[in-house]
């Protein structure tokens, strides 16, 4: 029997996950549903009116998932994420990990939808509207994606002092003496002029810098698409073609004198830092740019970066979690007691140092301080997202054949996938880079293992991991590089 289901513009995300979870109670398959109601060659019906024997259990990352996908524009979503939920309860594959085909589709929607709230959160331009004893706004928007309700949770926690109405050509959202509701959608309306406008066209054309125009980056941060929205996009044609003049009057204007002692204070920011949307194109480059890294705040404890070592040309890579104590003060990787049980472990398995290339997923030390002690502390995932760009770099320039996870942060980092290392342990996953990852363990969960029996065989797995990583790499070079 096939079934149909029409589900509503608001609350859409409620409304799927009940019918959901009545449809999966009664195990019905996901070929056996339309999810957008629009009937099929054969008779179809609606779901039964309560709920069947079976319970269906999904983790928490399935529901998170699900609650960007959902407001997705494709027609697919809903049908996906059954498919998703029909394969967890099944436990047929992994279809939240992004080396699952369905997985990585749903990944690339979430991350779609929370590009398009963000978007939504830039770009809404409110006018002020006439009359009422509150001030009242208005604005109009056009979301890639039915992303108004997740979206103005934002605007009612920032504007909760005021009614205002935001407009899409899907939904219209209202607030109104301290209440949010929802309207069908409508053609653009017409806004009256603001004043603050021309206030606000002062204030952009003063703070725009001529001599750090990027017109790529531009556009790929404020869409063209977004600009007829934007009344201070109008001043963009202008200012790109005085750009030039006004780079050279800047010029002859020259830099004013800095205060006595400024020099001293910004030294180390300042010394070979390269700007912020500079690319390097050698490893050497890149070496250089991360030594003056402040992406995250672990610099600021740090007392240095500590790069990858071995040969630019390797074909194997290990990829560590971060730094410890002994690496943070020598500034190389893998030299502290995790690193020489490492080491050990790789000359009995055939990676000799000049075949590899070891890095660290974060590049800077965190610890807690303890007395005189510096205790590890593990990175957060925000920490590991932004050094990620430092990993990435790594491997665009090594482009090794092989990689290897050691621990939890440096699978995460390579996969994007944070779950539990015991399952995926000796198994080799796409990264995000697209290459072949092996998962293993971390030498320094190996010691931290009291268990005599269980250190030996965690020891003995790293082993036959490295052994795997051995057979993609060719005999040692001459040239080892610390770079």
């Amino acid at each position: 029997m096939t079934y149909s289901i029409t589900l509503p513009e608001r609350n859409t995300l409620s409304a799927w996950r009940d019918a959901a979870r009545r449809a999966i109670s009664h195990r019905i398959a996901p070929g056996d549903i339309d999810w957008n109601g629009e009937g099929s060659l054969f008779a179809a019906g609606p779901l039964p009116d309560s709920s069947g024997p079976h319970e269906a259990r999904v983790p928490p990352a399935f529901l998170k998932l699900a609650g960007s996908v959902i407001w997705h524009a494709s027609p697919d979503r809903f049908a996906m994420l059954y498919e998703a939920l029909w394969r967890l309860d099944r436990q047929k594959g992994d279809p939240l990990s992004q080396a699952d085909p369905l997985g990585r589709k749903l990944y690339l929607m979430a991350k779609s939808v929370g590009r398009d709230i963000h978007k939504m959160h830039a770009f809404v331009r409110f006018r002020e509207l006439p009359g009422g004893q509150r001030r009242s706004f208005a604005a109009w928007f056009e979301p890639e994606h039915h992303t108004l309700e997740p979206g103005s949770a934002f605007f009612v926690k920032r504007f909760g002092d005021m009614d205002w109405l935001i407009a899409t050509p899907r939904l219209t959202a209202r607030f109104e003496d301290g209440r949010l509701s929802f309207a069908p959608g409508s053609a653009r309306p017409d806004l009256p002029e603001d004043a603050s406008e021309a206030l606000w066209a002062t204030y952009f054309t003063n703070i725009f810098n001529p001599a750090r125009i990027k017109l790529n980056a531009m556009r790929s941060e404020m869409p063209k698409k977004y600009w007829k929205n934007l009344p201070e996009t109008r001043l963009i044609p202008d200012m790109l073609a005085d750009a030039e003049a006004r780079v050279a009057r800047m010029r002859e204007a020259g830099a004013t004198k800095p205060r006595t002692g400024a020099a001293t204070v910004t030294a180390r920011y300042r010394a070979a830092m390269p700007q912020a949307d500079d690319i390097p194109t050698t490893l050497g480059e890149a070496r250089e740019a991360a030594l003056q890294c402040r992406r995250c705040n672990l610099c600021e404890a740090a007392t240095q970066t500590v790069w990858g070592e071995g040969t630019p040309h390797a074909q194997s890579m290990i990829v560590g979690e971060q730094p410890g104590d002994r690496e943070d003060l020598e500034g190389r990787p893998f030299i502290g007691p995790a690193g020489q049980l490492l080491r050990t472990i790789m000359a009995e398995t055939g990676n000799e140092p000049a075949s590899v290339w070891m890095t660290n997923a974060v590049k800077h030390f965190k610890f807690t301080p303890r007395g005189k002690q510096r205790l590890h502390k593990n990175p957060d995932k925000g920490e590991i997202d932004r050094c990620r760009w430092w990993l990435g770099l790594e491997l665009s320039f090594i482009r090794p054949r092989m990689t290897i996870a050691l621990g939890a942060s440096a699978a995460f980092a390579l996969t994007g996938d944070d779950r539990a290392l015991a399952a995926r342990r000796g198994t080799i996953e796409t990264g995000l880079h697209g290459g072949p990852v092996l998962i293993s363990w971390h030498p320094a969960y190996i010691l931290r293992l009291r268990n005599p029996q269980q250190q030996a065989e965690a020891r003995h797995e790293l082993s036959a991991d490295l052994r795997k990583l051995a057979m993609h790499h060719p005999p040692p070079a001459d040239h080892i590089m610390s770079a």
